[in-house]
């Protein structure tokens, strides 16, 4: 499959914040459903891109098959990211494109990213117990869970960690 990883345009944050979203819901990652808070979160790309570096995978038609949000330490974006750390959020890929490397590539771009920023040593994520398919890509990628910084962002929403050191 022809994947290419990017810089988000503009034009592309409606459908990045679609398919994030749809990802999100389909999976049965959000308690609330469509009435879940975050819903709006996973939609606003354009408030990411304000603040983070958003990827994308696209095909050789430029279709947008996932998406992520890298943050370097101390941005208003970073959940987890302490000083000489880096991190990703909202990785998402399309259902269609599941299996084809799409969510490892975005993946890697961030670990590639994260190598060019001074004085960053780690990237470090936050993801959902049920979030099995993200969980064998960060092994594969020599991720190792570091249960010491598992945190939850609302009560009963428990978020497991994973870091790299580089």
């Amino acid at each position: 499959m022809d994947i290419t990883i990017r810089r988000i345009e503009s034009g592309e944050y409606g459908a990045l914040g679609e398919l994030t979203a749809q990802a999100y819901l389909r999976g049965g990652m959000l308690d609330f459903g469509e009435e879940d808070p975050y819903l709006e979160v996973l939609r606003d790309v354009a408030g990411r891109a304000a603040h983070t570096e958003v990827y994308v995978a696209v095909d050789g038609r430029g279709t947008v098959l996932g998406g992520v949000a890298f943050v370097p330490a101390g941005g208003p974006y970073a959940d987890l990211a302490g000083p000489g750390e880096a991190e990703f959020r909202t990785l998402a890929v399309a259902e269609e494109a599941r299996g084809r490397a799409v969510g490892e590539a975005l993946v890697r771009t961030c670990v590639d990213r994260a190598r060019a920023v001074p004085g960053c040593v780690r990237v470090v994520l936050s993801t959902q117990p049920m979030m099995h398919a993200a969980h064998r890509i960060y092994a594969r990628l020599g991720f190792v869970r570091t249960p010491e910084r598992d945190w939850a962002p609302v009560e009963n929403v428990p978020l497991l960690t994973y870091a790299l050191e580089l």
